[in-house]
């Protein structure tokens, strides 16, 4: 196989181009598209579907499906009536770091906005999941996460009341839940994380302030303090046009 000298690491093979070589006249633009958006730099207004047409001479469904996957990828972005450049994805560490450490890193402001705080018996697949005991008291905290003032995702917290007693009273709903967690002397131990890819509920969708259609990464964590007890279970919804994620692997 053929491999072009300025092929990027992690970029796909033959820039995706089939063996037949015969690419979908959408892809093409997309291509093109792509590296005009390179010139442009970030949170610049594209040209529009009509002067996009007209310039790669194709009908302006072909540039609206290449510019549709575009947005889907995080490339692009809607503001307004326009469509501009995005900046680079959010990349989250796979580690028992918290949310805000992993955002103030890269350099943005994580912030959070609280959707509800309640308590409830622990249900019976809650207690199956974590080793809770069924009926027990149970908080639920739900937030928007923020970054730079932008929603990128929503977070589900489940914890038992016995852990945190005053989560309803001295807990700041914008701050770190893990750093509150350290202040009242419980420190992580381990904890089992699962990702995959879904869309939003009407629901969610309509918190984070995104469209029903565009793909979400969820993330379920089941964490632990240091003695192996039961500590947490997190439900986390995270945009996929704004995150990836990392974590380094040692044989």
């Amino acid at each position: 196989m053929d491999y072009p000298n300025d092929q990027a690491p992690g970029a796909p093979v033959r820039s995706g181009i089939p063996e037949h070589g015969r690419i979908p006249k959408y892809y093409a633009v997309k291509a093109r598209i792509a590296a005009l958006l390179e010139e442009l730099g970030e949170d610049s207004v594209i040209p529009t579907e009509r002067d996009l047409a007209e310039r790669y001479d194709v009908a302006r469904e072909t540039v609206r499906q290449a510019v549709r996957e575009l947005v889907l990828e995080g490339r692009l972005k809607r503001r307004g009536r326009g469509t501009v450049v995005a900046g680079p994805k959010l990349a989250q560490p796979l580690s028992l770091a918290s949310y805000t450490e992993g955002v103030r890193r890269q350099g943005r402001t994580p912030g959070r906005t609280l959707v509800t705080l309640d308590r409830f018996p622990c249900p019976e697949p809650l207690a199956a999941e974590t080793g809770l005991t069924r009926g027990e008291p149970v908080w639920h905290l739900e937030r928007v996460l923020l970054a730079d003032d932008e929603r990128v995702g929503l977070e589900s917290t489940y914890v038992a009341v016995d852990r945190v007693p005053g989560l309803d009273g001295d807990f700041d709903p914008d701050s770190s839940f893990y750093a509150y967690l350290k202040a009242q002397g419980i420190d992580f131990g381990d904890a089992d994380e699962r990702i995959e890819t879904v869309l939003a509920t009407p629901r969610e969708a309509l918190l984070i302030g995104t469209p029903p259609a565009l793909p979400m990464l969820l993330i379920h964590r089941v964490s632990r303090d240091t003695e192996g007890r039961p500590l947490e279970r997190v439900r986390t919804l995270y945009r996929g046009d704004r995150f990836s994620f990392t974590t380094h692997l040692k044989g």
